[in-house]
């Protein structure tokens, strides 16, 4: 496992409803309209997961995305072998 969760918000997904500033005001902030921000770099420390997640989860519009390591590094997938059937990858409901 790595050593923290990477989070990322797409503000034009954002709709303004605000459960992420409610679960996680260290992450997120809302601005005069109600719509989200991302406070930081996107770094969640091992203590907040919990509420990122909540907030993650809670999401309507899903705007929030966790970005996993291979994604921040430039790292490729492994493809698999002509003999394996493809494996497709699920993160938080949307296949890759």
């Amino acid at each position: 496992m790595s050593e923290g969760m990477r989070i990322r918000l797409d503000r034009t997904m954002c709709d303004g409803f605000g459960p992420c500033a409610k679960h996680s005001p260290k992450h997120f902030s809302l601005d005069d309209w109600g719509y989200a921000s991302l406070t930081g770099d996107g770094t969640v420390d091992e203590a907040d997961r919990d509420d990122v997640l909540r907030a993650l989860f809670d999401c309507p519009a899903h705007a929030i995305i966790e970005i996993s390591d291979n994604e921040f590094d430039g790292e490729k997938r492994s493809e698999p072998s002509t003999d394996e059937a493809p494996v497709f990858e699920a993160r938080w409901g949307f296949a890759q």
